[in-house]
């Protein structure tokens, strides 16, 4: 599974990635194969925001495309839940 598949909440961990050069870019953003990382968020047609180690990332669709996964653990849609808005009535 590529990292451009995986869903908000899931941790995965990354089992490799593409060539050299796109190596050398992911160790750059300290992306490793071994490396456990979080999706916090998945942007329709956009970017795959991922965290580790308090630090988020935003990984753009074709460059995750490169990077294999593993997941190991899968999102649980209670604690992934935004809080809905509360509406305040202006005075």
């Amino acid at each position: 599974m590529t990292l451009d598949k995986v869903r908000r909440g899931e941790q995965i961990k990354v089992i490799s990635i593409g060539d050299s050069r796109t190596k050398e870019r992911a160790l750059r953003m300290g992306i490793d194969a071994g490396t456990v990382l979080t999706c916090s968020e998945v942007v329709p047609a956009g970017p795959v925001v991922v965290s580790k180690n308090r630090q988020e990332l935003a990984i753009g669709r074709a460059f995750a495309r490169h990077i294999n996964v593993e997941v190991l653990a899968r999102a649980d849609a209670t604690r992934l839940a935004k809080p809905a808005l509360k509406s305040e009535t202006c005075r």
